[in-house]
């Protein structure tokens, strides 16, 4: 079955659930991305909040119907399709998009990298019982997986060898927040929320408040929250594997697969969260410290210009030098 972006479109706003937000405006929620979505915003006319709904719903089912991997005739279907066989072209932004990921992957040092799904494909959260892929399969997957092996070039990307595949999951919920975010602006809004899924990043302030409260939910105790930041023109980003995950054989399998290994994470991490100027950054800082554990994830958030975060593991809390700055009762 071909599924375009109008019938995506049809789903996503068939959705939609609109209230008002906690400190007046309007909260619109919607099912996008395989997750919740929620846009909160306030201070503009009517008019303008019904075009920016539109225009909204009409993006984000644009975007899942063009980059979901989940959709056989998306672009991202076509390019892992297309694995060892041919040249698939590409859009700008597109481009735009892989271009980041390869500055990404560079960066994070291989921690992050949209060319795991041959991993990701192994293992099976929801399969009863569940099962550990063979040492064999989990190296045969290696082969697979580089982003140093993709090959691109102006309009067009290959990926050289059949089985290989492109998931965006780790970057393209941040991706869509921001450019939401851009939209907002694009129609004169300067106070919203974006939170897709927990990926979150806040424009501005909502009426009668300094800055929006996002809180972080206690891995230990899901569905509770260990603390709230207030954050004005920021992001915030929470990766996590306590709510995904399965037991075999006395060992605990989390749902965060570590790229350079194949295997998911397995050092103590339970989940971190970063605030960032971007919602891309945030959640790629926030993964990617998952992936490296409690010492090298704090490093690796503290290099990056204007981030912050904090890592719980089963046993502690590791903060970086500002982070309680946006912490409610701290700063």
């Amino acid at each position: 079955m071909v599924v375009t972006a109008n019938s995506v479109y049809d789903r996503v706003a068939g959705s939609l659930q609109e209230s008002s937000g906690p400190h007046g405006g309007l909260k619109l929620g919607f099912k996008a991305m395989g997750t919740w979505c929620q846009i909160t915003f306030a201070g503009v006319t009517q008019t303008t909040a019904e075009n920016f709904k539109s225009a909204a719903l009409h993006w984000v089912a644009s975007f899942e119907a063009r980059y979901s991997r989940f959709i056989p005739d998306s672009l991202i279907g076509q390019i892992n399709a297309a694995a060892g066989k041919r040249w698939v072209e590409i859009d700008k932004t597109t481009e735009q998009i892989f271009a980041l990921c390869e500055e990404l992957a560079c960066f994070t040092r291989g921690a992050f990298d949209p060319t795991a799904l041959p991993f990701i494909r192994l293992w099976n959260w929801k399969a009863v019982p569940p099962a550990i892929p063979d040492v064999e399969a989990v190296r045969a997957a290696g082969e697979l997986v580089g982003w140093d092996k993709v090959r691109r070039r102006p309009g067009a990307i290959f990926l050289p060898q059949e089985g290989m595949g492109l998931d965006l999951g780790g970057i393209g919920k941040e991706y869509a927040v921001d450019c939401i975010i851009q939209l907002a602006r694009l129609h004169g809004i300067d106070n919203v929320l974006v939170d897709f899924g927990q990926d979150v990043r806040a424009l501005g302030r909502p009426p009668k408040a300094e800055a929006w409260c996002i809180g972080l939910e206690d891995p230990k105790q899901p569905g509770t929250c260990w603390a709230g930041v207030a954050v004005r023109d920021m992001a915030v980003a929470t990766s996590g594997d306590y709510l995904r995950c399965f037991e075999k054989d006395g060992r605990r399998y989390g749902h965060i697969i570590d790229p350079r290994t194949g295997y998911p994470v397995q050092n103590g991490c339970q989940s971190v969260t970063v605030i960032a100027p971007s919602c891309t950054i945030a959640g790629i800082l926030s993964t990617t410290a998952f992936v490296m554990g409690e010492t090298e994830g704090v490093n690796q958030i503290e290099g990056y210009c204007g981030a912050e975060g904090c890592i719980i593991t089963g046993h502690s809390r590791s903060e970086t030098r500002r982070f309680a700055n946006y912490v409610l009762g701290q700063s």
